[in-house]
């Protein structure tokens, strides 16, 4: 399909453009700039970024939660980040055995990428995708992190909503989590509340989130029980809430610059080949006066 014809369908809301548009770009295949340099700015079209610990019921509650969005008249995109397989570097677990339920749901897109040894949970070209799918007309992005704890606070530099999912048990846990994951909520969930202790367990999230919040926003615990759809439409009004509030004038900037600095250094990444640079040390490191740091520092202005 010719460029021209995917950057219209993509803007037409066509799925199977939106899905080509984005196999070109996590690939870095055929004329996948000219793609993304035909987008357009939507900052009014909100993410929420789903993250905590493995085991905590995050499908389940992303499949709960896109259902009350759905009801509500939203078209909900969801991009479900897995781990890398080792073999093709494609994702371990699939949208159709994840969100099943949600796979010929209407209005409904799902997306699974494979996290490629991200150490942040996330995979490499959510930024590109998530700008893509806002570009075909979808309501409200919701990303699924891959699950691995404290790293997955990079979630909070693209989410403009970010959710902190934990379980009952996990109450052992908070205190080394304070530095990490907690400091990053704008919304607490403790799925799987039917479990003992899940009561005592929400009291002491609003405990800590009462010293952290600010004068426009207190950080709201919510008990859930995906599996049986309970406590998903509270969390729906949460994120809907929390984006009207337009915090995010200011979040929006931040975003926007941690967003540009990931482009800039994955450019230079692309640039900087290592032949070359073992080229230019050779040249260089017998001199008398070589410096590693000074060496860096020209190579950087050279790329």
């Amino acid at each position: 399909m010719e460029t021209a014809a995917l950057i219209s369908g993509l803007k037409q809301g066509d799925v199977k453009s939106l899905a080509r548009c984005i196999s070109l770009v996590e690939n870095s295949r055929g004329a996948y700039e000219e793609l993304l340099f035909s987008l357009k700015h939507h900052p009014e079209i909100p993410v929420a970024g789903i993250t905590g610990p493995p085991g905590a019921g995050k499908s389940s509650l992303v499949n709960a939660l896109t259902h009350s969005f759905v009801a509500s008249g939203k078209k909900v995109a969801i991009i479900a980040v897995d781990p890398t397989s080792p073999f093709n570097y494609g994702s371990l677990l699939g949208d159709r055995l994840r969100m099943s339920e949600l796979y010929l749901t209407p209005g409904v897109f799902i997306r699974s990428m494979a996290s490629r040894g991200s150490l942040g949970g996330l995979a490499p070209k959510i930024h590109e995708t998530i700008d893509l799918i806002k570009n075909a007309g979808y309501d409200l992005i919701i990303i699924e992190t891959v699950g691995v704890g404290q790293s997955e606070v990079e979630i909070a530099g693209i989410a403009d909503t970010t959710v902190v999912v934990m379980v009952p048990e996990a109450g052992d846990e908070v205190q080394t989590m304070k530095s990490g994951v907690m400091e990053i909520a704008d919304i607490f969930v403790v799925n799987k509340a039917d479990r003992e202790g899940a009561d005592a367990f929400g009291g002491h999230l609003k405990r800590l989130s009462a010293q952290k919040h600010s004068a426009q926003w207190m950080q709201p615990v919510l008990l859930t029980e995906a599996h049986r759809n309970v406590g998903a439409g509270a969390l729906a009004e949460a994120i809907s809430a929390h984006h009207k509030l337009n915090l995010s004038k200011e979040k929006q900037l931040d975003l926007m610059a941690e967003k540009t600095a990931h482009l800039v250094r994955e450019a230079l990444a692309r640039r900087v080949q290592v032949q070359h640079i073992r080229e230019r040390l050779n040249a260089q490191i017998s001199a008398a006066d070589f410096n590693l740091y000074r060496f860096t520092r020209e190579m950087l202005a050279d790329s």
